[in-house]
C-alpha cells in the first residue's frame, strides 16, 4: 500500500500512446460537449491497465485526466484534511468498508445515474447513489491439497469446527478485507452466533494473526497451517507467475468457494463516486458511467484480477475464468460497511488480534 510519502507531487496526467479499445464506450450524448474538459482523479488503484482505462476515456470525451494515486486510507486522509478546497472529483479505492468509511465522512454526493442504476446490481451500490461497485472479489477459503478435504472447508462455519484447531492462518482483525467478512457474518448469522463463529476461529488458529493474503497462501503451502482466508485475485496473481516457488504455492494450495448450498460466497467490491466537492461534476458523472461500459469494465476488472461488475463484460483473463462459476453472496455491499463497528468489536471480545 501506498503512504502518503509515495503521493504524486502533482497531478499527472493520463494519456500517451495506449492500447486502443475496440468498441465505442459510451453512447454519444451532448452533454459531453458541455462538461468542463478535465477530470480530478483521486485513485488507490495502480494497475497497468487502468492506464488504458483513463486513455480511452480522454479520447471517447475530450476530458483529460488528473491523478493522484496512494493507499486508501491515505486517499481519506487527504479528502477530509483538503475539505472544501479538495480539487478531487472522483474516489476509487477497494472493499465496501473503505467507501462506507469515506460516505461517513461525507465525503460522497448522490449521483441519480440511469446508466450506473441500469448496468450496476442492486447489491453491488448504495441506495442512496452515493457509492458504485465496478469490479467484484471474492474471500474464499484456501486449503492444502493434501491435508485437507474439500468437504472439510465447504462454508466459512467450518472454519470454527474443532477439527480445524491449530491448522488455520488468517491476517488481523482490524483489516478491512476480514471487518467486512464479519459484517457478512452477523448480517447472516445475527451478533451471537457470529460471535460464537468468531471465538470457534480464534480457537482454531496455528499462529497469531500476521501478513497479508499472500503470506497466508504462503503459509498453507509451506505446511504452516492447512487452511487460510484470502482474497482470490491473490491467488490468481501467483496463477499468473512464472516463478517456480509461485507455481509450488498453485499446486500445493486450492481454494474452496463457501456456502454454495446456502448463501453464497463472500463478495466485496473496488469502486468509487462523486466527491462532494467536485469542482467538475459533470465530467464526475461521465466517468462513473464510462467505467460500467463493457469494454471499461473489463480493464477495471483485469487490472487487479478481478470479476466485471456489468454481466454482460466478460473477463479476458484466463486464468481468473479457470476458478469457474460459484455462487456468490447477494447481501447489499453497504451492509458490510454498517456492522463494521460491531464486527470490530466481535473481533476484540473473542481476543481475534
Amino acid at each position: 500500500m501506498h503512504g502518503p510519502s509515495l503521493f504524486r507531487s502533482l497531478f499527472a496526467p493520463a494519456t500517451g500512446a495506449l492500447c486502443v479499445l475496440a468498441a465505442a464506450l459510451l453512447p454519444a450524448t451532448p452533454a459531453a460537449a458541455q462538461v468542463d474538459k478535465v477530470l480530478n482523479l483521486y485513485s488507490a488503484r495502480h494497475y497497468q491497465t487502468d492506464e488504458a482505462l483513463y486513455a480511452g476515456f480522454t479520447r471517447k470525451t475530450g476530458i483529460k485526466i488528473n491523478r493522484i494515486e496512494a493507499g486508501e486510507d491515505a486517499l481519506l486522509e487527504r479528502l477530509r484534511s483538503e475539505g472544501r478546497n479538495s480539487p478531487a472529483d472522483v474516489l476509487l479505492t477497494v472493499d465496501a468498508g473503505r467507501l462506507w468509511r469515506a460516505e461517513q465522512l461525507d465525503l460522497f454526493q448522490p449521483l441519480d445515474s440511469a446508466v450506473l442504476n441500469a448496468r450496476i446490481p442492486a447489491q453491488l451500490r448504495t441506495p442512496s447513489g452515493t457509492w458504485f461497485g465496478f469490479s467484484t472479489r471474492a474471500r474464499v477459503i484456501a486449503y492444502n491439497r493434501k491435508t485437507v478435504r474439500p468437504e472439510e472447508v465447504a462454508t466459512y462455519e467450518d472454519l470454527a469446527h474443532p477439527r480445524l484447531k491449530g491448522r488455520i492462518c488468517i491476517r488481523a482483525s482490524n483489516h478491512v478485507y476480514n471487518l467486512s467478512l464479519m459484517g457478512a457474518m452477523i448480517e447472516r448469522l445475527g451478533e451471537a452466533k457470529a460471535e460464537e463463529w468468531a471465538r470457534g476461529v480464534v480457537a482454531n488458529l496455528a499462529r497469531p494473526p500476521r501478513g497479508g493474503d499472500t503470506d497466508q497462501l504462503l503459509g498453507v503451502a509451506a505446511g504452516e497451517c492447512d487452511v487460510a482466508v484470502a482474497n482470490t485475485y491473490y491467488y490468481v496473481r501467483l496463477m499468473k507467475s512464472t516463478r517456480p516457488q509461485d507455481r509450488q504455492v498453485v499446486e500445493r494450495v486450492a481454494l474452496s468457494f463457501p456456502n454454495q448450498a446456502t448463501s453464497g460466497t463472500h463478495m466485496n467490491v473496488s469502486g468509487g463516486g462523486m466527491l462532494r466537492t467536485a469542482p467538475n461534476p459533470g465530467a464526475a458523472r461521465l466517468f462513473l458511467e464510462y467505467l460500467a461500459s463493457d469494454e471499461a469494465q473489463i480493464y477495471f476488472a483485469d487490472g487487479n484480477n478481478e470479476w466485471p461488475a456489468v454481466a454482460t463484460a466478460v473477463t479476458k483473463n484466463p486464468e481468473l475464468a479457470s476458478l469457474g462459476k460459484f455462487k456468490a453472496e447477494t447481501t447489499n455491499i453497504g451492509v458490510l460497511g454498517r456492522n463494521q463497528p460491531l464486527a470490530q468489536k466481535i473481533l476484540d471480545r473473542v481476543g481475534w488480534k
